[in-house]
C-alpha cells in the first residue's frame, strides 16, 4: 500500500523571470538538491552560462530542459561577460551556473557578476546547494563563526605560509583541497595550525559520502585521506585558549625590542603567542619610533 503524501498536491505557483542575470546553484551530487525556484529560472534562460557546457547539458536534460549554453569557465569569463552584457541590453534572461554547487565561491562566474552590475543589470541570486555549507553542518565541530579560505595553495612552503596567516583566528576554518594533495595538506596544517580537531568531507550528497573526523595530526596519517576521489571539504576547529591581548603584545614586543630588530622581534611574538606577524611587525615599528622620539 502506498502511503499519501504529507505534502499539498501542488507547489506554490512559479513566479515570472524578469529580465536579468541569475546566479543559480546547482546540485553538488544529488540531482534531487536542485530547487524548484532554479528550475523555474533555467526553464526560461534565454542563455545559460555554464562553467562545463556537458556537465550542465546532462543537468538539463534530466529535467527535460533544452536552452542555450555558453562555456563560462576560468579561460572564457571575458568572452562570457561580453556575450551576457549584449543578452541582457537586450532584456534577456541569462543564467550562471557552475558545475556544482553555487557559482563564485571558488567557482567561475566573478567577471560576468561584476560586470553586469557594473552596467546597472539586476544580480540575482537563486541558493541551493552548497559543499561549503553541507560540510559545516556534518562535521560536528563549531559552526557559530566560520572563516571559508577556498583553496589551499599547492606547494608546501607556499601552503604553509598561507595557513600562518590564518592561524591566530578564532573561528572553525573551512577549505577545499584536491584528492592527491589531501595527506600531505593535512600534514602541514598539523605542523602550523597544531592538535586541532577536524573533519575531512568527502562525496558530499553522494552515493559514499563520509565525515571522516581526528585530530589534523591523526587525518594526515588515515589511510582513508591518501589520495581519496572526489570533492574534498576540510573543517578545522579553532584553537583553544584566549587570543593574547594588546597589552600582551606590546609587552612581548616592547621586551624583544631590545634584544631583536623589529622584524625578527614580530617573528619570535607571533609564534609565542600566536598572532599574525605582519599586525606584530606594523605595531613593532610604532613601539620603536615612539621609543626614538622618546630618547
Amino acid at each position: 500500500m502506498v502511503e499519501p503524501s504529507p505534502f499539498p498536491p501542488a507547489a506554490p505557483p512559479a513566479r515570472h523571470v524578469s529580465p536579468g542575470l541569475y546566479l543559480v546553484a546547482t546540485p553538488i551530487g544529488n540531482l534531487r538538491d536542485i530547487t524548484l525556484r532554479a528550475l523555474d529560472v533555467l526553464a526560461a534562460a534565454d542563455l545559460v552560462l555554464a562553467e562545463d557546457t556537458r556537465v550542465t547539458g546532462k543537468l538539463l536534460s534530466a529535467y527535460g530542459l533544452k536552452r542555450p549554453l555558453e562555456r563560462c569557465d576560468d579561460h572564457a569569463s571575458e568572452r562570457a561577460s561580453g556575450i551576457a552584457l549584449e543578452r541582457l541590453a537586450e532584456g534577456q534572461v541569462v543564467a550562471l551556473v557552475s558545475d556544482a554547487g553555487t557559482p563564485m565561491i571558488s567557482d567561475p562566474g566573478y567577471v560576468v557578476a561584476r560586470a553586469a552590475l557594473a552596467a546597472g543589470h539586476p544580480v540575482h541570486p537563486i541558493p541551493g546547494a552548497s559543499s561549503l555549507l553541507a560540510a559545516v553542518v556534518l562535521a560536528g565541530l563549531p559552526a557559530d563563526r566560520i572563516t571559508f579560505a577556498g583553496f589551499a595553495p599547492a606547494k608546501s612552503g607556499a601552503r604553509k605560509t598561507w595557513l600562518e596567516d590564518l592561524r591566530p583566528g578564532r573561528q572553525t576554518l573551512v577549505l577545499f583541497e584536491s584528492g592527491p594533495r589531501l595527506a600531505d595538506s593535512l600534514a602541514d596544517m598539523a605542523a602550523v595550525l597544531g592538535p586541532r580537531p577536524a573533519a575531512v568531507c568527502r562525496e558530499l550528497t553522494k552515493l559514499y559520502e563520509e565525515a571522516i573526523r581526528g585530530t589534523l595530526a591523526e587525518l594526515a596519517v588515515d589511510p582513508r585521506c591518501q589520495s581519496p576521489k572526489g570533492e574534498i571539504v576540510v573543517v578545522i576547529a579553532p584553537p583553544e585558549g584566549e587570543l593574547a591581548s594588546a597589552e600582551d603584545a606590546d609587552t612581548a614586543l616592547t621586551e624583544a625590542l631590545t634584544r631583536l630588530p623589529p622584524g625578527e622581534a614580530a617573528s619570535e611574538v607571533a609564534q609565542a603567542l600566536g598572532l599574525k606577524r605582519k599586525d606584530l611587525y606594523r605595531r613593532a615599528l610604532d613601539l620603536k619610533n615612539s621609543a626614538l622620539k622618546g630618547a
